[in-house]
């Protein structure tokens, strides 16, 4: 079984996730939304992480696949300054909880076949909260954009 792949790809993800939403938080200090909201998530991130150690602790975790590493080293090393940077900042976020997401899914998938009730409630739980941040983060990235990419710095 291969399970043990994803859930590591997941626990890392929910990590890198996590720590990139509080890198973008103190980075974009001055956008009260943006410092207080991303700390909430990061917070959210870190209890995902949680209610699946049972889950990983039952079935492994294999961490040899480091692309959320990989994402957050290129993506968010540094957050940038100004509109722009925000905005790319946002952007990178919505990719990493765009991997996360679908992580979820499939994830999802193996409960599923598996008839695991507690790894899909554990899905059912944190897979929604991810769709919230994703929709928070386009969202977010709509407002920012008229003022990032048309007004002059």
């Amino acid at each position: 079984m291969n399970l043990n792949i994803y859930l590591g790809l997941l626990h890392q993800g929910e990590a890198t996730l996590a720590e990139s939403f509080r890198q973008v938080s103190e980075g974009h200090g001055s956008e009260p939304d943006i410092h207080f909201l991303c700390q909430t998530l990061a917070k959210q991130c870190d209890r995902h992480e949680e209610v699946l150690l049972p889950v990983v602790e039952r079935y492994g975790k294999d961490t040899s696949d480091h692309e959320p590493e990989r994402l957050h080293a290129q993506g968010l090393s540094e957050t940038r300054s100004g509109p722009v940077g925000l905005l790319r900042d946002l952007q990178d976020l919505y990719l990493l909880a765009s991997l996360v997401d679908v992580t979820w899914t499939v994830v999802n998938q193996a409960g599923s076949a598996l008839r695991d009730a507690e790894l899909l409630a554990v899905v059912e739980q944190c897979h929604k909260e991810t769709e919230v941040q994703l929709s928070w983060l386009q969202t977010r990235m709509k407002q920012a954009a008229p003022q990032a990419l048309l007004v002059a710095d």
